[in-house]
């Protein structure tokens, strides 16, 4: 069992739009870098959505999300978990990241979006209770993780760009 913190978040100036996830993966945590599993579709997903190559390089990627309103960060600030999965997550030793502080900070958020299930089911039960925001949409996308692999890619890129 390792224990392990999330990264600070990813954001501009004026974002519209909070993608978040629920904890890296060590693929993430050793890069150092949000997403840098390669068969994560997270990033091939952004790259239909802005334009900026999956393929560029991380500095590239993340001005493309700052540019395009998306802010980006996770629900968790630590946990205790023994792998990559969200079903790993040690819930009794979770910590959530203060969104609600996150938020205020960033009133021109007006979309939450989740990477997955786990981090909206995380967001509901320790986060919501805690935010004053009534005016906030909230949208749970399929998960760009390569443990949901039984979505095509197109078709979450589809439900991505919807959101």
């Amino acid at each position: 069992m390792l224990h392990v913190t999330s990264f600070a978040p990813i954001s501009g100036e004026m974002p519209r739009i909070l993608i978040l996830g629920s904890m890296p993966g060590l693929a993430s945590l050793n890069a150092n870098q949000y997403y840098a599993h390669q068969q994560n579709a997270f990033w091939k997903i952004i790259a239909a959505i802005t334009g900026c190559p999956a393929e560029a390089d991380y500095a590239a990627r993340t001005a493309a999300l700052k540019h395009a309103g998306i802010a980006l960060w996770d629900v968790l600030e630590s946990c205790i978990r023994s792998g990559s999965l969200d079903a790993d997550i040690d819930m009794k030793s979770a910590k959530a990241n203060n969104i609600a502080d996150f938020l205020l900070q960033n009133p021109s958020i007006s979309t939450i979006c989740f990477n997955g299930t786990t981090a909206e089911a995380i967001f509901k039960r320790r986060i919501l209770p805690t935010l004053q925001h009534a005016d906030i949409r909230y949208i749970r996308l399929p998960s760009s993780s390569p443990a949901h692999a039984g979505m095509r890619l197109q078709d979450k890129i589809l439900a991505w760009r919807a959101a």
